[in-house]
């Protein structure tokens, strides 16, 4: 069974940073691509970062030199680096695998930026 677990989200002030980690078991984390995604009610849940082959790499426009997404195969962990946060980056965000198996989400982790 692949569970998908994010944590690391919280409150943070404009300016300020945060990283967010997701935990993937039961499937062969290394092989395949991992991305991020956030949605704010109401709204369309929108790719935010995606690491792929090769460590390609893919970013919303507005997140790009701000954000990074990264992976440790050896712990089975993908993490998304958030700096010079934004209040608009205020999401949930959800950590997504498709492997053979089938489609994965995460539960979320709330972002809130605010001072």
């Amino acid at each position: 069974q692949v569970q998908v677990v994010e944590s690391g989200g919280g409150l943070v002030q404009p300016g300020g940073s945060l990283r967010l980690s997701c935990v993937v078991s039961g499937s062969r984390f290394s092989i395949y691509p991992m991305e991020w995604h956030r949605q704010v009610p109401g709204n369309q849940r929108e790719l935010v970062a995606g690491i792929y082959i090769d460590d390609n790499t893919k970013y919303l426009d507005s997140v790009k030199g701000r954000f990074t997404i990264s992976r440790d195969n050896a712990k089975n962990t993908v993490y998304l680096q958030m700096n010079s946060v934004k209040p608009e980056d205020t999401a949930t965000y959800y950590c997504h695998q498709v492997n053979s198996a089938g489609d994965y989400w995460g539960r979320g982790t709330q972002v809130t930026v605010s001072s």
